[in-house]
């Protein structure tokens, strides 16, 4: 387990003897886009997975890579263009992955980092979860993208690169992989799940000289650099007045309306319902999103309203921990990026220390071997009178 220093204005790189083949899986998400453009101006080669979007849902992020292949080309005498291709990429299925990881293999000669950043965020308590088959479909959702997605692409990837004796796969996770969160049942599941599975692929690929590294950012990057989907809250059962638990639909519902773009664009005002018809709705619904955008009778999805800017900022020290580490002889099994994080983790770890401690306490206090009756020998038998 290793943390990293600030980052300072450039990121570094590992030494190599020629450029690096990266694959992204999720290449117009921030944290892809941030990595694509560092490796690029390194050097090296990239393909970026895109992923299937919605035309409203999703127009922020195709604005955001729309405008980083504009900055692609403007560096096309440096090579940028010649050096990144982008292709379409449903890291659900499986055919896909195997396709995209081919299409790399055929274009640049090889792949030598794969990069699996997918990830959405499904927020509700359990309860809610599982009030629907809408709810429920979400939670097979959830986990289909952000558990057997990166199953997908790397089993794809293993056939090749254990023939390549190199390679090195990362898998960008985060501290909820270790830590439950009140309200982000199902994320925190899939996030445990996933490295459960790496732990052991780890030990299964070392013989074949391939790596595989799990970078642990905090909360915010997982959750306000994607698709957020809430499902609609059971009131008043899990409010704050009736439930005192940190939920992290109240954390969401306090922190985007407040985001920059969220406060310059005017998004979460009451005039989004002014035109509903039934009044006895309008007034519900006006007044959950006065409680938040996170708190609507309805199924709530969207990528929090960060401007590129500030998303670049939110997502550097990640990224500088992704490529100071990608392709190193040596890497880390697990890096956690930031100083809070790493308290996270450690406070997680004491509480489990305290736990192990109570049990085996709570083991010896009753020896049972002692308390016992000795068994009579074999073939005796008993004294006792009828």
């Amino acid at each position: 387990m290793e943390t990293h220093p600030s980052p300072d204005s450039r990121s570094q790189f590992p030494s190599h003897s020629e450029p690096r083949v990266w694959l992204i899986t999720a290449g117009d998400s921030p944290i892809g886009i941030s990595v694509a453009r560092q490796v690029l101006a390194h050097g090296d080669y990239v393909l970026l997975g895109l992923a299937h979007t919605v035309l409203d849902r999703d127009e922020r992020r195709r604005d955001g890579f729309d405008a980083f292949l504009a900055e692609v080309e403007e560096h096309r005498d440096e090579g940028w263009t010649q050096r990144m291709k982008s292709v379409p990429l449903d890291i659900r299925m499986m055919g896909e992955c195997q396709a995209v990881f081919a299409q790399a293999v055929a274009t640049f000669g090889r792949v030598d980092i794969l990069l699996c950043c997918t990830s959405q965020a499904l927020i509700g308590t359990v309860e809610e979860l599982s009030a629907s088959p809408q709810t429920l479909n979400l939670v097979r959702d959830q986990f289909e993208v952000n558990y057997f997605g990166p199953l997908n692409i790397i089993k794809a990837a293993l056939p090749h690169m254990r023939r390549e004796n190199s390679g090195h796969i990362m898998i960008l996770s985060g501290i909820t992989a270790h830590i439950g969160t009140p309200g982000l049942g199902m994320y925190c599941a899939a996030g445990w799940a996933l490295e459960g599975f790496c732990d052991s692929l780890a030990f299964e690929i070392a013989p074949f000289n391939l790596k595989l590294t799990i970078v642990q950012c905090s909360i915010e990057i997982g959750i306000l650099t994607n698709l957020v989907t809430s499902v609609p809250p059971i009131f008043p059962a899990y409010s704050p007045a009736n439930n005192h638990a940190p939920l992290f639909r109240g954390i969401l519902n306090r922190l985007v309306p407040r985001l920059p773009d969220a406060v310059s664009e005017g998004l979460f005002g009451n005039t989004a319902t002014a035109n509903r018809s039934n009044e006895r709705e309008e007034s519900s619904r006006v007044s959950s999103i006065e409680n938040g955008p996170f708190s609507l009778p309805e199924v709530v999805s969207m990528h929090p309203p960060l401007s590129s800017a500030h998303l670049e900022v939110l997502v550097s020290e990640t990224v500088y921990a992704i490529t100071s580490i990608a392709g190193h002889e040596n890497p880390p099994s697990r890096h956690i990026v930031g100083q809070e994080g790493v308290a996270s983790v450690k406070e997680k770890l004491k509480t489990v220390s305290e736990e192990l401690e109570d049990f085996i306490q709570a083991s010896f206090a009753v020896d049972v071997a002692a308390d016992a009756e000795p068994m009579p020998p074999m073939g005796a038998t008993s004294q006792t009178p009828f």
